[in-house]
């Protein structure tokens, strides 16, 4: 049975408010000459071919910052003063109530980035094996629906480090690629988990990390308050996440959820959404309505 995927205002309002953010990005490919690794010097010539990455972003900060804070105004969302970074890179986060379909959403967020700036790479990095099977089966489902809006299909996999060719065709495929991953598969310390950082004899002698890093990814973190942890210090996720030399990175959480690991009640955190600085998209009208609704009850309390 086929499923049918209806088109939800509240969620293309969050693709358009992520995409609103590089306004003014130049639409181009980002063409390289691949790392061919070890190989017979006569032959080089034959197999040298290109890889297809991510362009740079060619706004300055001041130019992101104005389309940052014209998205949080069209949000009610009060303005943060700078750009979120890690490693140097520019995060940005997306909030979304339970049930509003976080993956569906992020998946056609990869389309329009596609279309509107020529972005093809992307990893989405989970926390666990049970949400990256469900990721990629959301990938699966919505295929058919995706190529009818947009004429084409993203290639879409989940990494396996005896599976290397799939990383080579992630850099050298034009098209939308997306790897799955979970944090396991490249930050725990069992020898299956460093093979994407070593210079592998089956692999040309190459590092499967830097064949990734040389496309630019756009790394979208799946439940961000679990991979990368509730505070902004320094770990050995964001560390590990840095050597995939993304482009950027959009952290995407369900609505509440992260104070509510953290102890703080869901009141508390609907307050906070309009204090707290920080990149910040809120694309949902109910979660706005949701703040109203909080902040009515809190009147009557007190």
């Amino acid at each position: 049975m086929k499923l049918r995927f209806k088109h939800q205002k509240f969620q293309e309002d969050a693709v358009k408010a992520t995409c609103d953010i590089f306004t003014g990005q130049i639409k181009t490919d980002h063409r390289f000459l691949m790392d061919q690794g070890d190989t017979d010097g006569a032959l080089l010539a034959q197999l040298e071919r290109a890889g297809f990455g991510n362009a740079d972003i060619s706004l300055q900060d001041a130019q992101l910052i104005k389309n940052l804070h014209e998205v949080q105004g069209l949000q009610n969302i009060s303005r943060n003063a700078k750009i979120e970074r890690l490693n140097g890179r520019p995060v940005f986060t997306i909030e979304m109530e339970t049930g509003t379909g976080k993956t569906y959403t992020y998946i056609k967020t990869m389309y329009e980035l596609n279309k509107q700036y020529g972005w093809c790479k992307f990893i989405v990095v989970v926390p666990s094996i049970a949400i990256r099977e469900g990721v990629y089966k959301t990938f699966q489902t919505t295929a058919d629906h995706f190529a009818e809006d947009y004429g084409k299909r993203i290639r879409f996999f989940i990494y396996n480090s005896s599976k290397l060719s799939e990383l080579e065709q992630f850099s050298e495929d034009s098209n939308i690629n997306v790897m799955i991953i979970n944090t396991q598969a490249f930050n725990a310390r069992g020898a299956d988990a460093r093979r994407i950082y070593m210079q592998l004899d089956s692999f040309r002698s190459r590092k499967p990390i830097d064949v990734v890093a040389a496309t630019k990814p756009i790394i979208i973190v799946d439940e961000p308050q679990s991979v990368l942890g509730a505070d902004r210090s320094a770990n050995a996720t964001r560390e590990s996440i840095a050597k995939f030399n993304p482009l950027l990175l959009l952290k995407v959480l369900l609505l509440g959820v992260e104070l509510q690991l953290m102890g703080i009640s869901i009141s508390k955190r609907l307050i906070l959404i309009q204090t707290r600085s920080r990149p910040q998209l809120l694309c949902s009208s109910l979660a706005q309505k949701q703040v109203a609704e909080s902040f009515a009850k809190l009147k009557r309390l007190f």
